[in-house]
């Protein structure tokens, strides 16, 4: 994990650093999408871009959303110090749920790659603030038991198929071809995520992807332990190629294969 957490129990540690490494996928899947949104701004893709973030928003974010205030949120209400940090998460929520609408009704592909940005944004420091500050409070107190609380909760804990992610639309090119729309490759950028985070923030937005799209991924070292990590996990399943190799920024180009 990011910060240190004290547990009260080892299940409880776990289940923090599970949910810790789900924000992340959820953050790396974002960070895709919204990036797809604002390089097809300018090109015929900008609908679809849109309609994908969209997608994505409805089936995952705002059912973590809900799952969040139906068990951590009314749990860590309950401790004196936490409160005053989930009533400002769930004043957030409102604010996700505001800028989810925004984007539906957005009729410019201008505004609706501003308004993506936004709740890009937003959610980064609505994540960050869960990850330091409500979750290592609920795993401290022995009052609670957060692995039981998130038992089976895979809006939480994540745990869905990866198979299952890549059937559905994804950024990029929507033909298993290997060619690349106009628009370009939407550009993953890890350089600034936390090491303990990154593989998992890669992960979530690779998952994602269908045959024949992908994502161009910029990091300040060789990732040779991340795409090792990748090969064990799905072997075969991406054409990598370097692009840039150093000192300051590595780019690889990453498309699931047909």
């Amino acid at each position: 994990m990011s910060t240190v957490t004290i547990a009260s129990d080892h299940a409880d540690a776990e289940a923090a650093e599970k949910v810790e490494q789900h924000h992340a996928e959820m953050a790396g899947r974002l960070a895709l999408l919204t990036s797809d949104v604002v390089r097809a701004a300018r090109t015929d893709r900008a609908g679809a871009a849109r309609q994908e973030l969209l997608s994505w928003l409805r089936d995952d974010l705002v059912p973590h959303a809900t799952a969040e205030e139906q068990t951590l949120y009314p749990a860590a209400a309950e401790i004196v110090e936490a409160r005053l940090l989930v009533e400002a998460m769930l004043a957030e929520h409102v604010l996700i749920h505001r800028l989810v609408g925004d984007l539906e009704a957005a009729t410019d592909p201008i505004e609706a790659a501003a308004v993506a940005r936004a709740l890009e944004t937003l959610f980064g420091s609505h994540l960050a603030k869960e990850n330091d500050q409500l979750i290592p409070t609920l795993v401290a107190s022995p009052d609670y038991s957060v692995a039981e609380m998130l038992d089976g909760m895979h809006e939480l804990l994540g745990g869905h198929d990866a198979s299952v992610a890549a059937a559905s639309p994804a950024a990029g090119h929507q033909c298993a071809c290997g060619g690349h729309d106009e628009a370009g490759l939407p550009e993953l950028d890890v350089r600034t995520i936390p090491h303990a985070i990154r593989h998992a923030t890669i992960f979530g937005a690779l998952d994602g992807l269908r045959p024949g799209t992908g994502l161009q991924l910029v990091a300040d070292h060789d990732p040779l332990p991340l795409l090792a990590q990748l090969e064990q996990r799905a072997p075969g399943a991406f054409d990598v190629a370097y692009r840039e190799s150093g000192p300051e920024a590595w780019r690889l180009e990453m498309i699931r294969k047909g």
